[in-house]
């Protein structure tokens, strides 16, 4: 098995488990556009993809109406949103031990930079990456397809071959394989086993210790079924 060089961690529902904070900035968006939804769990489509594919394509908002929402979303982010999270158990132990074997780390999420690199810094594990690439505020960079590629601009002294992507969506792998790099669908975060299956991962796993397995351990069988 190829031995990566450089991998690449999605945030939210891959590092870090950000469920309260996300569903309720959304909660709150919604509510601000005059929209009650009080069961938290139907929100749960909001991790993963840029809010303005979420906005657009769950509540048929327009451009205008979903830069709006975006912005009342990030009132409530900005203030507490972005602490009502939690890692995922084992993820610093992974993040220090590939660190310690020579392993670049990067950060690749579809949320904004500036917010990921908070998030990161509240967890103390920061340290572990030598890039954070999100989106930008404006809107911009939000598919994780521009970002991956982003990021391999960053490194282009080295081959498709020495990068993987692990991430917890459809997008995740998707934006890997329209780059030509590997990619882990991980089944602990929030997408369905069926949507990483369909989009052709190169290994799925549904544990951190799986993903460890593949990762370091290349002797092992991979991780592709469940």
């Amino acid at each position: 098995m190829v031995k990566y060089k450089i991998i690449l961690f999605d945030l939210d529902g891959t590092l870090s488990d950000p469920k309260i904070g996300i569903t309720k900035s959304v909660q709150y968006a919604l509510q601000k556009m005059g929209i009650i939804e009080t069961d938290l769990n139907k929100l749960v489509c909001f991790i993963g993809p840029p809010l303005q594919t979420s906005f657009a394509e769950n509540y048929n908002f327009n451009i205008e109406n979903t830069k709006i929402a975006i912005d009342f979303y990030r009132e409530r982010f900005k203030e507490k949103g972005m602490f009502e999270n939690n890692l995922y158990p084992s993820i610093p132990t992974l993040l220090k031990s590939l660190k310690e074997l020579g392993f670049t780390l990067v950060v690749a999420t579809s949320k904004p930079t500036v917010f990921s690199e908070q998030i990161l810094n509240y967890f103390n594990i920061d340290e572990y990456f030598d890039l954070v690439v999100g989106s930008n505020l404006d809107g911009t960079r939000a598919a994780k397809t521009e970002i991956i590629q982003y990021i391999l601009d960053q490194y282009d002294e080295h081959e498709l071959e020495d990068f993987i992507m692990i991430g917890d969506r459809e997008h995740d792998i998707i934006g890997a394989n329209n780059n030509g790099i590997d990619s882990i669908g991980v089944a602990y975060g929030y997408g369905t086993s069926q949507e990483l299956s369909h989009s052709n991962p190169t290994y799925m796993v549904k544990s951190v210790e799986q993903l460890k397995e593949i990762l370091m351990e290349p002797s092992k069988k991979e991780i592709t079924n469940f």
